[in-house]
């Protein structure tokens, strides 16, 4: 029991002390963010899980899906000023409107999603979304929560280098990508509306009129209409008239950065 007490303590004593260096600011928004998380193992757990869910999907070979996705995810990682490994995919599934994002950049759409887009302004409304979402630390952010709650820090970093399976599908989740392997999205709405604030600044920096933003999300909304279950890609997230009353709120934000190229 002494021996028990004393490993507590310890792990208590190991997460106390990296929460001191923890505090974060968000971009744009400029929130007070709390990650225990080194960012060199939350890129590295984003880059293993994208391994682990890129080798379960099958990867688009459509050459203009891959030149479109590539012109526009250049721009918005350029944009955000943040030097991170990127890397953007197309996945070959057209019954999934879906994207998703992995810490370090990592981004992936799939091909359901493009019908909705339309536009490349209406794909760099999506891709600067899921960037901002990287740029945020917003799985990190997931994570340390979940880590702070076991307070299991090396005991996750530990399982994760040793890729136990669990605790990938796990991590995988709290990421943010959980909806490919049968597990919702876990976002939080606070952080999925930050990250519809942060996309449209960098889709407007990356000179795409933020304006589009608006418009996919009324195609979203009627691509919903009549199913079950919204597009995934809106799982978890704030309903359709709340987000688009914020979008509106925030255009003359986004507004003063646009300039057209």
């Amino acid at each position: 029991m002494r021996d028990f007490r004393k490993l507590r303590h310890y792990a208590v004593v190991v997460v106390l002390s990296a929460l001191l260096p923890a505090c974060e600011t968000a971009p744009v928004t400029g929130r007070n963010q709390l990650i225990v998380l080194p960012k060199s193992q939350e890129i590295q757990m984003g880059l293993q899980a994208y391994d682990e869910i890129l080798k379960k999907e099958k990867i688009s070979t459509d050459p203009q899906a891959n030149a479109l996705v590539q012109r526009v995810g250049k721009r918005i990682a350029a944009a955000t000023g943040e030097d991170l490994p990127w890397e953007f995919k197309v996945i070959e599934n057209d019954k999934v409107a879906n994207a998703f994002a992995l810490p370090g950049g990592k981004v992936a759409v799939y091909t359901g999603l493009l019908p909705i887009t339309q536009t490349e302004a209406g794909l760099a409304a999506v891709i600067g979304h899921e960037v901002a979402h990287a740029t945020a630390r917003h799985g990190g952010e997931r994570v340390s929560q979940n880590l702070i709650a076991q307070l299991g820090l090396a005991a996750t970093a530990a399982a994760m280098s040793n890729r136990d399976p669990a605790t990938v599908q796990s991590v995988i989740g709290l990421l943010g990508a959980g909806a490919t392997v049968g597990v919702a999205l876990p976002f939080g709405r606070s952080q999925e509306s930050e990250a519809d604030r942060i996309g449209m600044i960098y889709m407007a920096k990356a000179g795409y009129d933020p304006r589009a933003a608006k418009d996919l999300w009324l195609r979203m909304t009627a691509a919903s209409e009549g199913k079950q279950r919204p597009p995934e890609f809106l799982s978890t997230h704030p309903a359709e008239a709340t987000r688009i009353e914020r979008i509106e709120k925030w255009l003359p934000e986004a507004l003063a950065h646009y300039k057209p190229k």
